[in-house]
């Protein structure tokens, strides 16, 4: 029986320079990793490699900048109203009442300005009065109990209406009767009332007139 047998000595010089080309190779691809990892993207010291990020201003030069004035926007966006752009209203739910009808009287509130403002619209600068001719028949701080104040910031604008009418019993007033329950009435039979209504001293423009029948 025969075997056979590798051959041992000297090999073709075509088998040496294949093996040292792949040890070269072999070589070359083990620095080549060597070089990625050290230069790969995000590598390296962080504190080193990282840009700063640019400022608010730098970064969008359209953003709005701080007031140069702080102190000066809070007084404009809280100061209060200027008489002169603050219009009143004298309002009533009906211009004319059925006997037995009580007129509800209200009052509406308006910035004719530019800007906002602040206004004391309480019950505590409310009043309500009603004449007729040169009498004045009722008024509504003759018998009025715990006045509030209450600060309203009007829009430009916007006018601002009383939540609660008043109800008026169709009586005279005076405070030496606000303890009386029954007060005498007044005269009816189609006499004609004005409504005028003034809030925090800016008093209504105009009356507002209706007819008790």
């Amino acid at each position: 029986m025969s075997t056979n047998k590798h051959p041992v000595g000297p090999q073709a010089s075509t088998v040496y320079r294949r093996r040292r080309l792949v040890v070269g190779l072999g070589v070359l691809a083990v620095l080549l990793i060597i070089i990625l990892i050290v230069v790969r993207p995000g590598g390296g010291d962080p504190a080193s490699t990282a840009t700063p990020a640019p400022t608010a201003s730098a970064a969008n030069p359209a953003a709005p900048a701080a007031p140069a004035d702080p102190a000066a926007t809070e007084v404009a966006a809280g100061s209060a109203c200027d008489p002169a752009n603050v219009q009143v209203e004298a309002i009533t739910d009906r211009g004319s009442y059925d006997p037995g009808d009580e007129p509800e009287l209200s009052l509406s509130v308006t910035n004719t300005g530019t800007t906002a403002c602040d206004l004391n619209a309480g019950t505590s600068t409310q009043v309500f009065t009603i004449t007729s001719g040169a009498d004045v028949y009722w008024t509504s701080t003759d018998c009025q109990t715990e006045p509030a104040d209450a600060a309203v910031t009007l829009q430009p604008g916007e006018p601002v209406t009383t939540k609660t009418p008043l109800t008026w019993d169709r009586s005279r007033s005076s405070p030496e009767t606000c303890e009386i329950t029954e007060r005498e009435p007044v005269p009816a039979e189609g006499a004609s009332y004005y409504l005028s209504v003034s809030v925090d001293g800016v008093e209504s423009a105009a009356p507002a007139q209706f007819l008790l029948n």
